[in-house]
């Protein structure tokens, strides 16, 4: 009856309500928008390469467990809670989420500090303070910033995290039994294993080794048949029955163990002030890197199938992934390389793929995880070393380390960072020192001079042209902040020094100068004053409308004279502001002209057949 009873105005009002909650919803949730054109093919290739990804997804989830020190089923439901969250929100329509070889590493390294049984809710508090802090990130609209951070530091990085991760997985291949503090260094648990190798399980290694051997060939059968058998999948299964039949358990063969056959529930992360200050660095670095990696993964898809990225909307669902997947005891994760890959080249066409593959590692964890109990230990540390080597793609790195000593510099001091100090801290240390080769790169200023040639051409200057007396032409290019005040100083120098044998006038074209701040603007304003004491006048030509924005609020108009600025946009293209400054110029020195100036007994409103050229 309500609703006979509403007026025109009202029922308009509940439908443009809908309508743009509607649209709000596929705008945030990218997966439900898919929805709109969704069709029977597209579904079958999403189920397809869904439960293609999940076979890959079981043993590697379960694996980097084992790299953060924290049981599997950890593992497994990062790789269903996190997968499904990241596909509902994000941009990339074949990108999959959950855990991963690079952020495993630097969870185990943000977590070594604890013992034993605080680790499994360290690492849960650890998600939720990553999502937390990417989720902030999408908030403030800073996900675009990840633009300027070095792609060499994410190769450094992954370097490094692959050096660690053969590092840290060795004891488990060699079947190594190792009493450790828990707070050891990477490389004192891999000096404390070469120094025990007499200790080797033989039978161990020879497990790890077999599954190695294993996933290498059905790799090789893979690409010779171009077909899409589970490698590592079937790899751990095969080797699980053989631990199961020959009783290799009894030989100290160390295995997984019990693996719960259920879902995770809902529990909230335990808040403990003390470890929320331990974690608060390592959450801010692996928050950084998951964000980095995804969206260069996300872009790397995005290239080959030309779909447009929201870079701030996939920041938003790294952040969900993280804070809603710690909520259901899930560890830090970001966008898989290899999961991602599998998934592009299996033929999704949606987000909905990563669901599918969530809802067949779910179905697997009920029905197969008390199957799991006899995977050995060595055998995924055997996929684990595998996967390092993959995970370092060595044309990309060949490439870094030869194109320039930039690049050279960042990638190995990321990489010794990562092995020698912490993994987590080598993003920051990657990051920091890229500013600090940049910076210099960026404050250089050029300093061309330009002449008025003979032949009545405005452009730059060769050894062999006369050298006006009257007026001298300048063009400075580069960013004008404060890191490029010394240079541009020496540069003033130079014009200053120039202008002492009788020149009249000096002409500085702007029109390449950039993002001018205070600093600059006060060096500039102090040439302009001793150029003035020297009875020289300095024109300013080509400035844009940002620059002379700036050049206004400074006051820097006020002792240098609107008549004296002549900006870009404010002339026709036929006479540039250039010309027009030199024109002005003329204006200032009369008939004091050189003997060799190409304007020698022109009238000076003579605008006919001059050209500029740079």
């Amino acid at each position: 009856m309500t609703n006979m009873n509403q007026t025109l105005p009202e029922k308009a009002v509940d439908s443009a309500f809908v309508s743009s909650f509607r649209e709000a919803v596929f705008r945030y949730v990218p997966a439900f928008d898919s929805l709109r054109q969704y069709s029977v093919t597209a579904f079958s290739l999403d189920i397809m390469a869904g439960l293609t990804v999940a076979a890959v997804a079981v043993p590697q989830a379960m694996a980097y467990a084992q790299i953060a020190g924290i049981p599997a089923q950890f593992g497994l439901y990062t790789a269903i809670v996190m997968t499904a969250i990241g596909a509902l929100f994000d941009s990339s329509k074949q990108l999959i989420n959950g855990p991963t070889n690079a952020i495993s590493i630097a969870v185990l390294s943000a977590v070594v500090g604890f013992s034993a049984d605080e680790r499994v809710p360290a690492v849960i508090l650890l998600a939720f303070l990553v999502g937390l802090i990417q989720t902030g990130i999408t908030f403030l609209r800073l996900g675009d910033l990840t633009r300027y951070i070095s792609h060499a530091v994410i190769v450094g990085f992954t370097l490094g995290a692959a050096i660690l991760l053969v590092m840290d997985q060795m004891k488990n291949l060699l079947g190594l039994t190792i009493k450790s503090s828990g707070e050891d260094h990477f490389l004192v648990r891999f000096w404390m294993a070469i120094s025990h190798i007499r200790e080797t399980n033989m039978i161990a290694l020879l497990v790890g080794v077999s599954t190695v051997a294993i996933a290498l060939s059905l790799r090789w059968i893979n690409l010779r048949l171009k077909i899409r058998i589970p490698e590592f999948l079937l790899a751990v299964i095969f080797m699980a029955f053989v631990v199961w039949g020959l009783g290799l358990e009894q030989h100290k063969v160390k295995v997984v163990g019990s693996i719960p056959a259920e879902l995770p529930s809902f529990a909230l992360p335990g808040f403990n002030w003390s470890h929320v200050q331990k974690l608060a660095s390592s959450a801010l670095a692996i928050a950084l890197l998951g964000l980095l990696e995804a969206i260069a993964m996300a872009k790397a898809i995005a290239n080959k199938t030309r779909q447009k990225l929201d870079i701030n909307q996939q920041c938003l669902s790294e952040g969900l992934a993280n804070l809603i997947g710690s909520m259901f005891q899930c560890f830090p994760g970001s966008g898989s390389l290899t999961r991602s890959t599998i998934n592009h080249q299996a033929g999704a066409v949606t987000q909905w793929s990563g669901i599918f593959s969530a809802i067949a590692v779910a179905c697997t964890v009920i029905l197969f995880a008390p199957y799991a109990y006899y995977i050995p230990r060595s055998g995924l540390a055997g996929i684990l070393i595998l996967s390092a080597w993959r995970l370092v793609d060595r044309s990309d790195l060949a490439y870094h380390l030869k194109t320039t000593s930039f690049d050279r510099w960042i990638v190995l001091s990321t990489a010794i960072a990562a092995v020698a100090i912490s993994i987590e801290f080598c993003v920051m240390i990657g990051v920091f020192l890229s500013f600090v080769l940049y910076v210099p790169q960026a404050a250089r200023i050029h300093l061309t001079e330009l002449t008025l040639a003979p032949d009545r051409v405005v452009r730059e200057r060769i050894s062999t042209d006369f050298v006006c007396t009257r007026i001298r032409l300048y063009s400075l290019e580069g960013e004008l902040f404060f890191g490029a005040a010394p240079d541009l100083e020496d540069h003033l120098e130079a014009i200053f020094e120039g202008a002492r044998n009788g020149a009249r006038v000096v002409v500085l074209r702007l029109k390449r100068a950039r993002n001018a701040d205070a600093v600059c603007l006060r060096v500039l304003d102090q040439f302009i004053a001793r150029m003035q004491a020297e009875n020289v006048d300095v024109l300013l030509c080509g400035v844009r409308p940002d620059l002379m924005s700036v050049i206004k609020s400074s006051g820097l108009i006020r002792q240098l004279g609107r008549d004296r600025v002549f900006v870009f946009e404010e002339t026709g293209a036929v006479w540039s502001s250039t010309l027009e400054a030199v024109r002005f110029a003329y204006e200032i020195i009369g008939n004091n002209v050189c003997e060799s100036c190409p304007r020698k007994g022109s009238p000076l409103e003579d605008k006919q057949g001059w050209y500029f050229m740079i």
